[in-house]
């Protein structure tokens, strides 16, 4: 089939890239000329582990091509994929006017029938307001179809190419028989095209996110009560998680949830219900304890410092919000920084990936570090902020070796309690026993 891709922002790349792998002929378009240029240029403007193989393979073939052009992407295409951004606004509500604009210019363009598909994040009604934009110019008939994507950072090629499920919403016939033609492909194994009405998975995008980000808050609330009462929140993860009721994934304590989607995404619904005239108090509830969690991990410096950071030196292990991508957007780190620089603390960070991303918004107020040892030199504590796999088994003598005091605060819980006892550091966690290290 022949595809556009508007947007070459995360969705749309990895949408784009993994359609050509398939056979599909594929154009993205964007109209940041100096990136068209980079993709053309055989070089990706993210980091997601084996999206660079794809994306080589099929720029290589002549199956994935970009342009600024978007009527020549458009007159080359039968089925077209927003992938644009729709970023929260002053009230939370998701921002749909780069879709509209586009939708718009579609308008005046499309001369033929085609597709036109709703990949990006959008409140439920969008794709009604899609096609009415379209529909003010466009003289040709076409659908617009709800498309969701479910796409995990540091692991969406494999998302993309074994989902889970794919949710088509269309209320057209033709539509759907185009939709099922083009994921049949990805869904070889059994798992299931799921068709419904435009509404409905609008709707399913956000309860989805919503309900794993209501999983990870619920958890840090259970940490927090295991700290106060003498439980450990691993035991208790596991001894619920092992209930085929609730499921192993998302119940793992932290530093709070980030990313591109969770926050906007629960922002968004809470958005649509409160216009809605629906008191979603689940979702009040979730948003506040984010918001507090973000925060837990540099109270408990500050108390083990005698409430008193000023002139200590940290260094932070982990940026991004989870390992395996570049991405820092509502990044606990952030926040975790701005704390710990408003305390006056002198800030060391190392990242695999996301310090460029960082530097772009700390600059020199944050020392960024090429070595996760010689970064420990002379620093107060050891701070983790991201369960990078390079982070799991470290040379614990060395950090002892380096530290000024054998110290570490670990948002992700990823050393065991009696490995650290035995290792002689002070050790504190999230929802455990803190190691005192004598």
């Amino acid at each position: 089939m022949n595809i556009a891709v508007i947007g070459t922002g995360y969705v749309g790349l990895v949408t784009g890239t993994c359609f050509a792998e398939t056979g599909n002929n594929v154009i993205c378009v964007d109209i940041n000329e100096e990136k068209v240029k980079m993709l053309r240029d055989g070089k990706l403007p993210i980091f997601e582990p084996d999206l660079d193989v794809l994306f080589e393979r099929n720029v290589k073939s002549g199956r994935l091509k970009f342009t600024t052009n978007l009527s020549e992407a458009v007159s080359q295409s039968k089925i077209l994929f927003l992938a644009l951004p729709t970023p929260p606004g002053e009230d939370g509500s998701a921002d749909l006017s780069y879709i509209l604009g586009v939708a718009d210019d579609l308008g005046k363009i499309i001369s033929d029938y085609k597709v036109i598909i709703d990949k990006s994040t959008v409140p439920v009604g969008t794709a009604e307001k899609v096609h009415a934009a379209i529909a003010k110019n466009a003289k040709v008939e076409f659908d617009v179809v709800s498309n969701p994507e479910f796409l995990r950072e540091g692991i969406a090629v494999e998302d993309f190419m074994k989902p889970d499920r794919v949710v088509v919403g269309t209320s057209s016939e033709k539509a759907r028989k185009m939709m099922g033609q083009l994921y049949d492909p990805f869904v070889r194994q059994g798992n299931p095209i799921i068709f419904m009405d435009e509404r409905s998975a609008e709707m399913t995008k956000y309860a989805a996110n919503s309900y794993l980000a209501t999983r990870i808050s619920f958890m840090n609330e259970i940490a927090n009560l295991c700290e106060k009462v003498g439980a450990n929140v691993d035991w208790v993860r596991k001894g619920i998680g092992s209930d085929n009721r609730i499921g192993k994934r998302f119940l793992f304590p932290g530093i709070g949830y980030g990313g591109s989607c969770f926050p906007k995404d629960v922002q968004a619904l809470h958005k649509t219900a409160h216009s809605s005239n629906y008191d979603f108090k689940i979702l009040d509830a979730v948003m506040e304890v984010n918001d507090i969690q973000k925060h837990v991990l540099v109270h408990k410096i500050k108390n083990h410092f005698g409430g008193n950071l000023k002139g200590k030196k940290i260094a932070l292990w982990g940026i991004a919000f989870k390992p395996n991508t570049d991405d820092i957007r509502e990044a606990p780190s952030l926040y975790i920084i701005e704390d710990l620089l408003a305390e006056g603390c002198s800030v060391i960070a190392y990242d695999p990936e996301a310090m460029e991303n960082a530097k772009k918004i700390f600059g020199s107020q944050v020392e960024f570090a090429t070595d996760l040892y010689a970064m420990l030199k002379d620093a107060d504590a050891l701070a983790i902020l991201t369960e990078w796999a390079e982070f799991r088994t470290p040379d614990f003598e060395k950090i002892s070796s380096l530290l000024k005091t054998k110290t570490i605060f670990d948002g992700r819980n990823l050393y065991g309690l009696d490995q650290m006892r035995e290792a002689g550091f002070y050790y504190n966690s999230i929802g455990r026993e803190v190691v005192d290290g004598k």
